[in-house]
């Protein structure tokens, strides 16, 4: 049974570790991604997730290193019980052929549903500083949503081709 978030509670030291949370869950996901693009060959795809990884690892150790300042070591009080795609992106998101422009879709909508946790958790909280680091964590999807539509303006045209149309049907045995 999944445990639930009471954001009225939340201390600066419980939104921290919700916050890392958050982001640990999602680079696992875009690792395990990675390795499903590495598996179908669709490297451009495979290297967008790894830098999503790479990323949402980046953000976590900033998180950490923020919480050590102001905490140390003191145990964490939330755990990976209580959220679930928070910020990773939904497993079947992915495609055997994805292209690069399909994995930034993927990564664009992880981005938006990060950001609309943070929002609408924002009118339930009572504490000024979990507040003040909600309102920069939304801000913070919000602009990784702009790097990555972005990233999307860049890249060449779709192939008119579908890559679905070339994957064998299942085989009974």
């Amino acid at each position: 049974m999944a445990e639930t978030i009471d954001f009225t509670s939340l201390d600066l030291q419980d939104a921290l570790d919700l916050a890392i949370l958050v982001e640990e869950e999602a680079q696992e996901r875009y690792l395990e991604f990675v390795g499903q693009m590495e598996q179908h060959h669709t490297p451009e795809a495979a290297e967008f997730f790894r830098a999503m990884a790479a990323n949402e690892e980046k953000h976590g150790a900033e998180l950490r290193e923020r919480r050590r300042a102001l905490f140390a070591d003191a145990p964490r009080r939330v755990t990976r019980a209580m959220l679930w795609d928070v910020e990773a992106p939904d497993y079947d998101e992915t495609r055997a052929f994805m292209s690069a422009r399909q994995a930034m879709a993927v990564a664009l909508r992880a981005e938006t549903k990060a950001q609309e946790f943070f929002v609408k958790a924002l009118p339930h909280i009572t504490d000024d500083d979990v507040r003040h680091l909600f309102e920069e964590l939304r801000d913070e999807e919000v602009l990784h949503q702009t790097l990555v539509r972005e990233a999307l303006r860049n890249l060449p045209p779709e192939s008119e081709a579908n890559p679905e149309d070339y994957e064998d049907e299942p085989v009974g045995q």
